[in-house]
């Protein structure tokens, strides 16, 4: 009997070692049945109540669903972000691409082997062809108005749950989980370091759930997704529909 061990050990040897590179990384998945990107929904949308957490209003927040569309090697990726149990999350990431912070981006980091595991990009450095490709993974979005890098809190929502829980991994079973295709925020060890770097799922990955924040899936473009190398730039980021849900900070 083959054992199973050591490609689940090695998975997690990965994550380390992502982890003290420094780079944000995050593994999220997608429904294997997409779901089409024009659905709305009608349940009541979650808004973080946390407000002791440093900077917490001043964060762009998505109230419902909106769609993305990346384009890498010329082939679109239709994106479904879910602002009902990721407003945060799933706001800072529209707000990026609003921003045109993600078009010329490069993905540094594909891990295929010994198992399909993600596809992360987003550092803003990666726009730079001469910037070192040893150092990518490091950076994050510096906001204009403050100088600094913005930064997000860790945010999972547990399933059945009328709001998500902030700063702090859980092990319950989150709403939004790693299925393959699935797109997740990237983050350093310390729970409140994401920023802009962002991964795909490239297969389910359980093993993740309530440690790093999903907020979206893949619903058209998988094959494409499944495709990414190392080293591809995304052309451009775009969104293609509810735009009106994400609010921004007064």
């Amino acid at each position: 009997m083959q054992l199973k061990f050591p490609q689940f050990f090695v998975a997690w040897l990965i994550i380390f070692a992502l982890i003290l590179g420094g780079c944000t990384s995050s593994i999220e998945s997608s429904n294997t049945s997409p779901t089409s990107a024009a659905t709305t929904s009608t349940q009541t949308v979650s808004k973080p109540t946390n407000e002791s957490i440093p900077g917490m209003k001043d964060l762009p927040r998505l109230e419902g669903k909106a769609t993305v569309v990346m384009t890498v090697n010329g082939a679109p990726i239709t994106i479904e972000l879910d602002g009902i149990n990721a407003p945060i999350t799933a706001g800072n990431f529209m707000d990026l691409v609003q921003k045109g912070v993600y078009n010329g981006l490069v993905f540094h980091r594909v891990v295929r082997d010994p198992q399909p595991f993600v596809a992360q990009g987003g550092d803003p450095q990666s726009k730079d062809p001469k910037f070192p490709a040893t150092r990518l993974g490091t950076g994050g979005y510096i906001d204009p108005k403050t100088g600094s890098e913005r930064r997000i809190p860790l945010e999972i929502k547990p399933k059945g749950a009328n709001e998500p829980i902030y700063s702090q991994t859980i092990t319950d079973k989150p709403e939004l989980q790693h299925k393959q295709g699935a797109i997740a925020m990237a983050r350093s060890q310390m729970p409140d370091s994401a920023s802009s770097q962002f991964y795909f799922a490239l297969a389910d990955l359980s093993f993740l759930d309530g440690n790093y924040a999903v907020f979206g899936n893949v619903t058209e473009g998988f094959d494409v997704v499944n495709n990414i190398k190392q080293g591809d730039r995304i052309e451009s980021a775009k969104v293609t529909q509810g735009a009106e849900n994400l609010k921004s900070p007064e």
